[in-house]
């Protein structure tokens, strides 16, 4: 089966550098995905766009390359709710990667109870509305309820702009909560402006609430250009992130969003982006809860 790329769509660096930071061990990549191959793991009819080819095989390579240990894959929106792509992941990962899923109201315990069996640990809710269409929140809500029996959280991914709006539904949600991007703010407003401060009272307020410190490719208005030759990148975004970090350190996780959907200005080097890590967990204590001990509670408890 052929499909056409979404026009503008970048593929993932292919000559990711060797990070200078060298992570520690058992270090976790907590949110990646897989894109297909299309040929083996069609795209949903229903998507908004159309990736590039992204393989296990592929992402594995990536993995062993940065020095991770382990990955938890997210299910991508292209896929819908077809979570063959990931699921398939997780079974060749040798117990080394976990998924997050997505599904509809008419999935059955049954297979909600085969992907617990493969790795599944969450399920993804995407507000964002150029990715994906509404869902009624009556129907999340419902999901949440299903899930939280099995012991897996809700991931989900908004915009800053969306958060008072969404606020109620999720401090009512049953489960854990992880907020994808730091809930992606305006790197343009003060650090310590009311957009921000409402993310940061939103986490102070409801302890379920985690978040990935990840993406800085994404809400970076500066971009990705180091200076004096320094692997400083996207050091606009380092300040919002050290501060959720410094607050929450048993509540954030970091992932390199590999191979970074629907990006067309800049694909980043997934070196350079292990390299932002140190700027925004700053010792080593901190560095070890962010990419060791909180993923692994969260992903592999008990391991």
């Amino acid at each position: 089966m052929e499909f056409t790329k979404t026009p503008g769509w970048l593929d993932w660096y292919a000559g990711p550098s060797r990070p200078a930071f060298k992570l520690p061990a058992g270090a976790v990549d907590a949110h990646c995905h897989v894109f297909g191959p299309g040929a083996e793991f069609p795209y949903a009819p229903e998507r908004k766009y159309t990736p590039c080819d992204a393989s296990k095989q592929q992402l594995f390579a990536l993995r062993d390359h940065l020095g991770f240990a382990r990955n938890v894959v997210v299910q991508a929106t292209c896929h819908g709710a077809d979570n063959r792509a990931m699921i398939d992941a997780l079974v060749h990962s040798h117990g080394m990667a976990r998924g997050v899923a997505t599904v509809r109201r008419s999935v059955t315990d049954r297979e909600l109870q085969e992907m617990d069996e493969a790795g599944v640990r969450g399920v993804r809710f995407n507000f964002v509305k150029r990715l994906v269409d509404f869902t009624p929140k009556d129907e999340l809500m419902e999901i949440a309820g299903r899930v939280v029996a099995l012991g897996w959280h809700v991931v989900i991914y908004f915009e800053a702009v969306d958060l008072p709006e969404l606020w109620d539904f999720f401090t009512a949600l049953p489960t854990t909560i992880v907020v994808d991007h730091m809930g992606r703010p305006d790197v343009s407003l003060p650090v310590n402006g009311p957009q921000f401060e409402l993310f940061v009272k939103f986490m102070t307020e409801h302890p379920n609430v985690w978040s990935k410190v990840s993406c800085p490719e994404r809400l970076s208005v500066t971009g990705p250009k180091a200076l004096n030759g320094e692997r400083n990148a996207y050091r606009d975004v380092v300040p919002f992130a050290r501060r959720i970090v410094d607050t929450f350190p048993d509540r954030v996780l970091w992932g390199t969003d590999w191979p970074h959907p629907n990006l067309k200005d800049h694909m980043p080097d997934d070196g350079l982006l292990v390299d932002f890590i140190p700027h925004i967990a700053t010792t080593a204590a901190l560095q070890t809860k962010l990419l060791v001990d909180n993923p692994m509670r969260l992903y592999w408890p008990g391991a």
